[in-house]
């Protein structure tokens, strides 16, 4: 089936989210400029994350992979829902092992959520393919959006799945936030599924989180954060000027990918008002990955109204699967 077959709904309007200035603005502002993570995701940064999972050093998506091979039939015993939304579904790749599992119980409509509406067509062709008993419409946009979409549509039964320990690229407040979002968008005895990396020895992370020789996708995709700025909001930021590198806090319990300067450079982007002076050594954050205590993380997620079921973990790679309920 092509990609055009495909049905999108906006969930915000066409390109508006590209364009909210404020929050991208007061990012930029903070003492160390950050860039949200959505910008990471337009059509090209979402082919290079997708050969970020590919990366030999990269576990995160082998580990959750395995264990939705393994797991998957439990996991869409249990899920137990009709509608399954995936919040930044990517290539759904992963999950499509765990929707073949769901449709091949009980009739599921499957809607996975995505700023690159390229990426939500490609996917959602490739699922259609691979798994034809299942329903799939589209969601472009970003998770609040979506989650708003799914609140007010008094749809079956959801499920919504927040999986490859995307949680974690939250600072505390937003995740949060979004948690709040995602219990309210939920009714009672509707499923939460959430994947959570956790803590480990630094060098794990940073081995995981930067480019292993003879590879180039992490620092392609972090400088296109800023490249994908300059492109919309105008500006003539010398990417050659930056390198990118990613950091493990080990107090914060979080990986930080930074691209570094390493000269004095001024970053202007007119089109926002915003121009920051940077020295040498500066840096500029293009996304955060938190890492969790696991009786912490089943706790704060419990904390929004939602009873914790079930879990299916890699004991080697401390990561794991999570199943609520609301």
């Amino acid at each position: 089936m092509s990609a055009a077959a495909v049905d999108v709904v906006a969930v915000e309007d066409a390109d508006g989210f590209w364009e909210d200035t404020d929050a991208l603005r007061a990012c930029l502002t903070e003492p160390v400029p950050r860039i949200p993570p959505w910008f990471g995701y337009d059509e090209r940064g979402s082919e290079l994350f997708e050969a970020i999972t590919e990366l030999p050093t990269y576990y995160l998506t082998r580990v959750e992979w395995d264990l939705l091979r393994r797991h998957g039939a439990e996991i869409a015993e249990q899920l137990g829902c009709g509608r399954v939304a995936e919040l930044g579904s990517g290539s759904a790749k992963k999950t499509r092992l765990l929707l073949g599992e769901c449709a091949s119980r009980r009739a599921t409509t499957y809607l996975p959520v995505d700023v690159s509406r390229e990426m939500l067509e490609a996917s959602a062709a490739a699922l259609r393919d691979d798994v034809p008993e299942l329903a799939v419409t589209g969601l472009w946009g970003r998770y609040e959006a979506a989650l708003d979409h799914l609140h007010d549509d008094g749809g079956a039964p959801l499920a919504v799945m927040f999986l490859g320990g995307n949680l974690g690229n939250t600072t505390p407040q937003e995740r949060d936030a979004l948690l709040a979002r995602i219990a309210a968008t939920l009714r009672p005895g509707d499923a939460f599924l959430v994947s959570a990396d956790l803590l480990k020895p630094t060098e794990t992370f940073e081995t995981c989180y930067n480019d292993p020789p003879g590879h180039s996708a992490f620092a392609e995709f972090r400088l296109n954060h800023l490249a994908h700025l300059t492109r919309r909001f105008g500006g003539d930021a010398d990417l050659s000027a930056f390198v990118p590198h990613a950091r493990f806090d080990e107090r914060a319990g979080v990986v930080e990918g930074h691209l570094w300067a390493v000269r004095d450079e001024v970053l202007s982007l007119p089109g926002l008002g915003v121009t920051r002076e940077l020295r040498r050594g500066d840096g500029v954050n293009v996304g955060f990955s938190a890492k969790f205590d696991r009786d912490r993380f089943v706790a704060d997620v419990a904390a929004h109204g939602m009873t914790f079921e079930s879990e299916w973990s890699d004991p080697h790679w401390r990561y794991g699967i999570f199943l609520f309920r609301r």
